[in-house]
């Protein structure tokens, strides 16, 4: 009786063609998977966990001599290990995948929502706020090294409508983004603290009538342009010894033009003088 198509032969080798030889001689930077969702835990400063779903990019570079990688053990790493995510354990991720793969360099970059308990101004009633974070990483030639992103949302008053206008002045939703290498470590709750610090105000999941009129009038009394916001989050990134780099971005969602105003700037703390 014939064997149902279905059964496989353990007896007969299984070729692995990822690994055979191409005779193109193109080395490809980056090659792996896209947009896999896993399950983390994040610890926060108030000394909880947060369990969250993230979006994973892995890629590894691969030799000029060599068809493919081996996708499936991307796969393995995420599932392989409950991973409490923190910059160090992030690294160990890299360098695992690196080694696994047989790799000369690897990038790794993980998102996720991000919750912090924030209270109203003024009410003190409390309520959720999310930021989009991400953990971006490389390894070349065995050293790793990680970024930390953060999306933070606040409020910017124009500095020039105030001043010209009788009544009031348009202010808008402004996302700031800030990309952060750190030599020590540092919560996301301070990243995104001193951010909103320096936002003509920052926002909140719930507001009171009391909250609101302290909001309005908070941000009056700070306007602030996409440069003074950028320039201003890198004064007080350079005053923390813990960050050693950074690139800030603001981004005015314009509520009286059909554009966005943008800003960045990035600085290097380790680099030499001529370099900056």
């Amino acid at each position: 009786m014939n064997q149902p198509a279905a059964v496989i032969n353990k007896d007969k080798e299984i070729p692995d063609v990822q690994n055979s030889q191409d005779t193109r001689h193109i080395a490809i930077d980056k090659v792996g998977i896209k947009d896999i969702r896993h399950p983390v835990v994040v610890r926060d400063r108030s000394g909880g966990e947060q369990h969250t779903v993230a979006n994973f990019n892995m890629y590894v570079s691969l030799p000029h001599n060599f068809k493919g990688t081996h996708m499936s053990r991307f796969v393995e790493i995420l599932n392989n290990h409950e991973y409490e995510i923190t910059v160090d354990s992030f690294k160990r991720m890299i360098e695992e995948m690196t080694e696994l793969l047989d790799a000369e360099a690897g990038h790794v970059e993980m998102s996720f929502p991000y919750f912090v308990n924030k209270a109203a101004p003024v009410s003190g009633v409390k309520s959720l706020m999310d930021y989009e974070v991400s953990f971006i990483g490389e390894i070349t030639s065995g050293v790793p090294s990680v970024l930390v992103k953060v999306l933070v949302p606040v409020t910017s008053l124009c500095p020039c409508s105030k001043k010209i206008s009788d009544r009031g002045a348009h202010n808008q939703r402004s996302h700031i983004t800030v990309k952060v290498r750190t030599r020590d470590f540092i919560w996301i709750e301070e990243i995104i603290d001193y951010v909103e610090k320096v936002a003509s105000c920052e926002l909140y999941g719930l507001l009171k009538r009391p909250d609101e009129k302290y909001v309005t009038e908070y941000a009056y009394d700070n306007p602030k342009f996409v440069e003074d916001i950028v320039r201003d989050v890198a004064i007080e990134f350079n005053k923390d010894d813990r960050i050693a780099g950074y690139t800030v971005e603001s981004e005015n969602f314009e509520s009286i033009h059909n554009h966005s105003a943008y800003a960045m700037l990035s600085h290097d703390k380790e680099a030499s003088p001529d370099q900056r």
